[in-house]
């Protein structure tokens, strides 16, 4: 009978713990992915015009820009030096900016000619990072840009990510 009660009370106790560390919140809803959009050009049909061409990303950083005082964020771009799976991880390290900043959208252009883009949206927080797929050499490009709350798109970073760094 003793032991029948202590072991209830343990279970009522790690239950009780369980629910103040947080344990039992609801999983966060996965975000929605966005549906891309078609743009439709008119071309004159009164001048001959060139065949239209498809500019291939670049793989040389271009300037940047700065945000407002009042809405500047700070990003950590890095590559994980794994040889097997190489990944670029974009990382939010803070600013005032974070609560008002409505997203932060990254394109990782690799050497091998292959882009890949991804968004962190709101909430924003200290550490919320983005992974992307990225190649052993040191040639990756990193893009940033930040949703100002005026709805501009500032590039925020813009640089080749290497591989490993050595010290």
């Amino acid at each position: 009978m003793k032991s029948t009660i202590t072991i209830v009370l343990t279970l009522g106790f790690c239950m009780v713990l369980a629910l103040v560390a947080g344990c039992s919140q609801p999983a966060a809803a996965p975000a929605a992915t966005p549906v891309p959009t078609v743009e439709v050009t008119a071309v004159a049909t009164e001048a001959p015009t060139a065949a239209p061409t498809t500019a291939a990303d670049s793989l040389t950083p271009g300037p940047t820009q700065t945000l407002s005082e009042i809405w500047s964020i700070e990003v950590q771009v890095a590559s994980n030096g794994e040889a097997i799976n190489p990944t670029i991880t974009t990382t939010l390290r803070g600013g005032k900016g974070m609560n008002v900043v409505p997203e932060i959208d990254v394109k990782i252009t690799r050497s091998d000619g292959v882009v890949e883009e991804d968004r962190m949206i709101q909430p924003l927080y200290v550490g919320k990072s983005i992974a992307l797929a990225g190649t052993t050499k040191n040639t990756d490009r990193a893009e940033v840009w930040a949703i100002s709350p005026n709805g501009d798109k500032v590039k925020i970073f813009d640089s080749y990510v290497p591989f490993r760094s050595y010290n």
